[in-house]
């Protein structure tokens, strides 16, 4: 299953090159996120050049690596059923958005936060292999990427960045140039990962002002971090920190399931949906989106409204 048993990429698809990458840094410390972005890179690479020889040959390696991966996690849930691998995949990308944004509020920039911000940008793509993104993933994939090119460049520039979301345009990475990234907690350093770069075209170019991007409540636990320098500590493990758990709204506690209340198959469809992102989000220990997402369904099968 190792990336390093893949011939050379094709220059044609080279667009799938970061979500290879990706895969073969996570592939011991979470395969299932590594199996998904290989699915995104094969159904991508498909769709740019499936004809030419060069192309196919590498794509037909890259299938059989998904089906020695599919095999291995053949008992895993998110594999064989897709409702649980999305919830999987968008609670890890939620996991390195929330890293990476209270590390930019906390004024602490640093190339492995920029890295998470690029990372589940990445993963976010990654979801639509389940299906049309949301609107909210839709916001935090161009702000992430975004954010990950604005702080790189003020860094390389030696200026300090500006926490949070600000009103700037026109912030790219020379999709020529390789910012070093030091290898992630748990996992091997190889060559292939060690470096990474953001391609100009997918860095939108949107005023930020006022975009509604919620503060991370905490470090995600299992996140990978990197001790501000100034510390002295090389410790990469993350301490827990006090999460900010949500108000539960007042009117689900005495609610009662209204007798004119028609629910569609559509409703509970999106109710079960709501449950498994809740209790993937607890094998995270990610208390604030589990009680969002049980309360999404707990409303929507008593009013039948979202």
């Amino acid at each position: 299953m190792a990336a390093s048993s893949l011939p050379p990429l094709p220059s044609q698809l080279k667009p799938v090159q970061h979500f290879l990458r990706t895969a073969q840094e996570l592939e011991k410390r979470e395969p299932v996120v590594a199996y998904y972005c290989r699915l995104y890179a094969m159904q991508a690479g498909m769709k740019i050049d499936s004809k030419n020889p060069e192309c196919r040959k590498f794509l037909c390696k890259l299938m059989d690596q998904l089906e020695a991966m599919k095999k291995q996690l053949g008992d895993n849930e998110a594999v064989t059923q897709e409702i649980v691998g999305c919830a999987h995949v968008e609670n890890y990308a939620l996991k390195m958005f929330l890293y990476a944004d209270n590390e930019d509020r906390a004024g602490r920039f640093h190339k492995n936060m920029i890295k998470s911000f690029y990372t589940a940008s990445l993963l976010i793509d990654v979801l639509t292999v389940f299906g049309e993104l949301t609107d909210e993933n839709v916001q935090h994939r161009k702000y992430a990427r975004w954010k990950a090119a604005y702080i790189h460049n003020c860094l390389k520039n030696g200026e300090t960045p500006q926490s949070g979301p600000i009103g700037l345009e026109g912030e790219f990475y020379d999709e020529n140039e390789d910012v070093s990234s030091p290898a992630l907690p748990n996992q091997e350093s190889q060559p292939s990962s060690s470096t990474f770069d953001v391609p100009t075209s997918n860095v939108p170019t949107s005023n930020y002002t006022g975009i509604q991007i919620p503060p991370g409540a905490h470090a995600p636990a299992n996140t990978p971090a990197e001790v501000p320098h100034s510390t002295g500590v090389t410790s990469s493990t993350v301490q827990p920190t006090p999460q900010n758990i949500p108000i539960v709204d007042p009117s689900l506690y005495n609610v009662q399931p209204g007798g004119e209340t028609r629910l569609t198959p559509e409703d509970f469809a999106k109710a079960q949906k709501y449950c498994k992102y809740a209790g993937s989000a607890l094998q995270y220990e990610d208390v604030s989106t589990a009680v969002q997402n049980l309360q999404k369904a707990l409303k929507l099968l008593t009013t039948g409204k979202e």
